[in-house]
């Protein structure tokens, strides 16, 4: 590729030669004409006699003769570490007795992707998929985190200190995530436990959440626990009309959106400063949550929020900046569907419940447009008997599960 200051592009050769070698131009003649020398004039007429246009084009600079070349056999060897070990250059260079950069230059020749882009189980590529539209698939998992005591745990009084708060009993948070594969949006609740009524509740609560938000899930994608092979976690789905999917075993990648959420949550949440109590840090959250899905940046999609992929999301620009572009992403229109058109009402519904209902601890959710914005509500607030009313769930279904605290009575299996 020519550089920056050339006298001649492609186009421009191919004028020169045909200015001397088809209308017979001297070659200084030529040479003056396009500002170059005659020596640059008589190369690009000489290659045109020769090879035609297609000597126009630039040739490799490498000589043709390498006689300091690292051998072949060395560039095996470095190439069967690196498929064996997934090692990075440094080391393959200790192990082969060649300098760093050496090893680098071989893995690039040899087209050896860098091992962040690799399966760390498997060394192949990473293959990265992401659905066309909202709501066709929402993975969901749990995230087991130790509660912290009052008065703060060994991050606030030390090792030593948070040792000795360990006695009282504090206990597990059980962070239940439900994550739309498409825009990223988050919905998550701090639950006492995982037990398979427990998780049939989340679905129920995560399936009116996303409604309300335009967004009707096809397919949920869970990992293979012992909550989610049981006859509950089906029959919801069934009667929620959600077809339920598993990761393969030992394979925690496939549902890798929601375990890369979950990282994030401990390093920008739970782990981002000291919490003098377990009440402190869930106040935090309900401010985290809606940045992330509001106005955080997602690199994922292209550097917006995930809230900028769902068209007309309310509450979409409710708190000071915009995180984002200013209006629904081209991604988002084109990931509308009719299930916005259905749950209209429903929407409208959800809207003025969240203003009747009291505030609780920890907001799972972004406020509803037409809420305060001084604090946001926790989603189970919401009367999700009448809302999956409305969105004709069988009452069956609504009779024997216990939305608002995720506990089934014990005729049903789980």
């Amino acid at each position: 590729m020519p550089h920056r200051n050339a006298p001649l592009t492609e186009t421009g050769r191919l004028r020169l030669a045909r200015c001397v070698v088809d209308d017979g131009w001297p070659l200084r003649r030529a040479a003056e004409r396009f500002q170059v020398s005659h020596t640059t004039a008589a190369r690009w007429a000489t290659r045109y006699r020769q090879l035609g246009v297609a000597g126009m084009n630039d040739r490799s600079s490498r000589p043709h003769h390498q006689p300091r070349r690292t051998p072949a056999e060395t560039e095996t060897e470095v190439l069967r570490l690196r498929r064996e070990h997934r090692i990075g250059p440094l080391r393959l260079a200790v192990r082969c007795h060649i300098a760093a950069s050496t090893a680098h230059r071989i893995l690039q020749r040899h087209g050896q992707p860098p091992l962040r882009a690799l399966d760390r189980a498997t060394g192949e590529p990473v293959r990265r998929y992401e659905r066309a539209r909202p709501g066709e698939l929402v993975h969901i998992d749990v995230k087991k985190l130790g509660r912290i005591p009052d008065g703060g745990g060994h991050k606030t009084l030390g090792r030593a200190g948070g040792h000795r708060s360990r006695t009282n009993g504090a206990g597990w948070a059980y962070l239940h995530t439900a994550l739309d594969d498409h825009s990223r949006i988050a919905y998550t609740e701090d639950l006492p436990d995982e037990t398979a009524p427990t998780c049939a509740a989340f679905l129920v609560r995560a399936t009116a959440y996303f409604a309300s938000l335009g967004i009707r899930i096809e397919r949920v994608l869970t990992d293979n626990a012992w909550a989610y092979s049981k006859s509950t976690w089906r029959d919801t789905c069934r009667d929620l009309g959600i077809s339920p999917r598993w990761t393969r075993p030992w394979r925690p990648q496939t549902n890798g959106k929601v375990e890369r959420f979950h990282r994030t949550l401990l390093d920008e949440w739970a782990y981002q400063r000291p919490y003098t109590s377990d009440h402190e840090r869930r106040e935090a959250f309900t401010d985290w949550l809606h940045w992330y899905n509001y106005h955080r940046p997602h690199t994922g999609i292209g550097g917006h929020p995930p809230a900028s992929r769902v068209t007309n999301l309310p509450g979409q620009h409710s708190r000071g900046g915009t995180g984002g572009r200013s209006g629904p992403s081209r991604a988002g229109r084109s990931g509308r569907s009719g299930g916005c058109r259905v749950h209209r009402r429903l929407v409208g519904l959800l809207q003025v419940l969240l203003r009747l209902q009291p505030r609780q601890e920890l907001g799972g959710a972004a406020p509803a447009a037409g809420v305060a914005s001084d604090g946001p509500l926790h989603p189970r607030a919401v009367d999700v008997h009448g809302v999956l009313t409305a969105v004709q769930v069988p009452a069956a279904y609504l009779a024997r599960v216990d939305l608002g605290h995720g506990a089934v009575p014990p005729a049903v299996d789980g």
